[in-house]
């Protein structure tokens, strides 16, 4: 699943960030950020139009991320 998708205040853990293109900037980002395989992260909000962005927290830091860039995080859901 993509953390684009995830329901709000689950938990789950990133899997990959996947690149749209070759040598992609936000996917190189995200990484940077610390969105790499086996790390928790949480969706803690989404904005009020569109869903659009989205709170995510991972560790102890929160990013808010266009819908675009969370969708290019593939996470596994923690029960």
């Amino acid at each position: 699943m993509r953390l684009s998708e995830l329901s709000q205040g689950a938990d789950a853990v990133v899997q990959e960030v996947e690149n749209v293109m070759d040598g992609d900037p936000i996917a190189r980002r995200l990484r940077d950020y610390g969105f790499v395989r086996g790390e928790p992260v949480r969706l803690v909000g989404r904005g009020p139009i569109g869903a659009d962005p989205l709170l995510v927290q991972i560790g102890f830091t929160r990013f808010a991320l266009r819908r675009a860039e969370a969708a290019r995080v593939i996470v596994e859901s923690v029960p």
